[in-house]
């Protein structure tokens, strides 16, 4: 999905590698580069006086690392905290290699900080044969679930290391960094408890994940969790940021800084029904998220797309069977189907 004119975009150009662009006063934006198809992350240094504070640290790679450095080295500065928005390789990837840079504290949610090792240690229905075992009940054909199984465990590669400790944050919570105070805003859906940070005497809002200009978040159902309503809790966390003024500076993981933070959520929304529509008009006779991926994604996709599908797909259909429109069955061979409620 495509953001229209409603959205507005403050900035033509992006910083380039090892550069910070400066988006607020003591703001500045870092870019960095992502092994996907999604091929960036947007990471914030934040003035902290004699220190500077991160949110987020990028993916577990080389190229990362050698941005960073090159960063903190002109800067001179020590770093006085990494903040995390949530426990995803993009964002928690080199929290530790930071951390340990200047010794500074990592501080994140609870619900993120567990989930991390949770998932990096194979453990609690993270585990990848898990996730298989569930993708396969809900009808992904062999050759995709072999796909998977030979992947592995692909978050280690982008958290090489987990922090061992951290400073626990919670939702309104206030964060004081240099002369400004910024209010830990907590959603859910994406994971499970992501931290946004909003300024009111800058007018800025550092999304995360939570608020993309140009994609929608990715909602995902895995073991763990296999009948939670996912993109419910998230739609509903989107409120949390309807109050906020509409001409706050959205600063999001992905895409380019904007404006408009009601017409997003508006669009987000649509979107969404958009996509339980599609599947309603699909399921004539009872169907699995398998059968019904292609609905959702009509394109070709590669092994790491096909897992962040297959968890949508089954977010989405949670989601109506929550509201009632849709009722699981299962058949004799004991795939999870889905059939309209009469």
């Amino acid at each position: 999905m495509t953001a229209t004119g409603e959205l507005q975009y403050p900035f033509d150009d992006t910083p380039g590698a090892g550069e910070v662009k400066q988006v607020a006063p003591g703001v500045g934006w870092v870019r960095m580069p992502l092994p996907f198809a999604l091929n960036h992350i947007n990471l914030w240094t934040l003035d902290d006086g004699d220190s500077l504070t991160v949110v987020d640290t990028g993916f577990g790679l080389d190229a990362v690392r050698d941005n960073w450095n090159a960063i903190l080295d002109r800067d001179r500065r020590p770093l006085s905290r990494i903040v995390v928005t949530h426990s995803h390789p993009d964002h928690l990837g080199l929290a530790s290699w930071l951390a340990e840079r200047d010794g500074a504290p990592v501080q994140m949610t609870q619900g993120e900080f567990f989930n991390g090792h949770a998932i990096w240690n194979q453990v609690a229905g993270n585990a990848i044969d898990e996730m298989v075992a569930h993708f396969a009940a809900h009808g992904l054909d062999a050759e995709r679930q072999a796909e998977l199984r030979e992947r592995g465990n692909s978050y280690r590669k982008g958290v090489p290391a987990l922090p061992k400790s951290y400073q626990r944050i919670f939702d309104g919570d206030v964060l004081r960094i240099g002369t400004h105070d910024w209010r830990v805003i907590v959603g859910y859906g994406h994971s499970p408890e992501h931290a946004s940070l909003y300024c009111e005497s800058l007018g800025v809002l550092i999304s995360g994940d939570m608020l993309l200009p140009r994609i929608s978040t990715n909602i995902s159902v895995y073991a763990l969790t296999p009948e939670d309503d996912l993109l419910g809790w998230f739609l509903e966390s989107l409120n949390r940021f309807k109050d906020l003024p509409d001409d706050t500076l959205v600063l999001p993981s992905h895409g380019h800084p904007f404006r408009g933070i009601r017409a997003r959520i508006e669009q987000l929304n649509a979107h969404h029904r958009e996509r339980c529509d599609a599947l309603l008009d699909e399921i004539k006779t009872p169907r699995s998220a398998g059968e019904l991926l292609s609905t959702l994604f009509p394109r070709e996709l590669d092994t790491h797309q096909v897992m962040f599908a297959m968890g949508e797909a089954i977010a989405h259909l949670n989601y109506l069977v929550a509201r009632g429109e849709i009722r699981r069955v299962s058949d004799r061979t004991g795939i999870i189907r889905f059939e309209k409620s009469e």
